[in-house]
């Protein structure tokens, strides 16, 4: 009987501390979020409206300064240019074809950064990009492709993105990426791409549609709704 009695006060102590760690602190959120299929068939649809497009659907308040956002993105066809076979675009007279789509920051960033260099390697990707302080979990649902990843931005510039719906935080795009990786992505794939760390589509032979997980802290405007969903 008192074995069994220490037992009941060993456990006690034990799950009491962890039962009050586990209550929800004062000022965080005590409900969960749903994000029914509905709404991400309704955003998906306009998203392929467009050759590439990227939203989030809400920005869902986590709690201690947290946001999770659940980010929708469509991308057609594309592929992106080296260093060397822009340059050689550019000396056939073909510049504008020689753009590279799909991966830049939407905003114009001004400031530069990255490793600044006058002549990067030929092999060098364009549209390197990274976010400061969002992390992305990239689940394939449709199409696939092959993505680059990890390395450096080199002749880079500062962009920022809208806040309140993002898709992503401030970060460093524009430039090209110097000592990535390629991977290939198909359905049911998952990449999770840390702050800091490039990552962009090399090519898509046909469309890739996926969603993306999006942690931060301090960057989206909790509780943002996307419009296409706001009003039911």
């Amino acid at each position: 009987m008192k074995k069994t009695a220490l037992k009941v006060l060993l456990t006690a102590a034990i799950l009491i501390p962890v039962a009050v760690i586990a209550q929800p602190r004062p000022g965080n959120p005590t409900t969960a979020t749903v994000i029914t299929k509905a709404e991400i068939d309704k955003i998906s649809a306009t998203e392929q409206s467009a050759q590439t497009r990227d939203e989030n659907a809400r920005v869902v308040d986590i709690g201690d300064g947290w946001s999770m956002e659940l980010g929708i993105i469509h991308r057609s066809k594309q592929r992106v240019m080296t260093v060397g076979d822009a340059q050689a675009a550019r000396g056939r007279g073909n510049a504008p074809a020689a753009a590279a789509r799909g991966n830049a920051q939407a905003a114009a960033p001004t400031t530069p950064c990255g490793e600044q260099m006058a002549n990067p390697p030929a092999d060098a990707l364009q549209g390197a990009i990274t976010h400061d302080n969002q992390t992305e979990g990239y689940y394939i649902v449709s199409g696939g492709g092959t993505a680059f990843i990890d390395g450096k931005v080199v002749n880079g510039r500062r962009s920022t993105n809208n806040p309140d719906g993002g898709p992503n935080g401030p970060g460093c795009g524009g430039g090209v990426a110097v000592g990535s990786r390629k991977v290939e992505l198909k359905v049911g794939d998952v990449l999770i791409v840390p702050p800091g760390v490039i990552h962009g589509w090399f090519d898509i032979p046909d469309h890739v549609d996926y969603l993306s997980f999006r942690p931060s802290h301090g960057v989206m405007k909790n509780g943002w709704v996307n419009p296409t969903i706001a009003s039911k």
